[in-house]
């Protein structure tokens, strides 16, 4: 039986703009400036699931609707997720969160985001 290859990121907090693809703005902005977002792919994409990869965003906010659940683990920088119920989560880097499929509200990024994150 032959072994299934391990995908890695090796020092994923080190990774550099210039390795990542760019992902374009993010969907649903608010305000300026807005968001621009790019990230790498440890597995998954076009459609498969489970999705795990490395995810970058720049200043800005945005009306976010997650329909998955998401695990994420922040790298880096400074940002603020409201809850349409009004719950307020800070976020810096070295946090971890899990964003339950159907939560919603708004992310600000007030300094530059990286995460690692999975998606089910």
């Amino acid at each position: 039986m032959t072994q299934p290859k391990v995908p890695l990121f090796k020092q994923a907090a080190a990774i550099t703009p210039e390795e990542l693809t760019d992902w374009g703005p993010v969907g649903e902005p608010i305000g300026a400036p807005v968001s621009q977002t790019s990230g790498k792919l440890l597995v998954g994409g076009r459609g498969e699931f489970p999705e795990a990869g490395y995810w970058r965003c720049t200043e800005g906010s945005w009306r976010c609707v997650v329909e998955r659940d998401e695990f994420c683990h922040f790298l880096h920088g400074a940002c603020t997720y409201t809850a349409d119920s009004g719950e307020t989560i800070e976020i810096k880097g070295g946090d971890t969160a899990w964003f339950p499929a159907g939560w919603s509200g708004r992310c600000e990024v007030r300094e530059a985001v990286a995460k690692v994150f999975l998606i089910s």
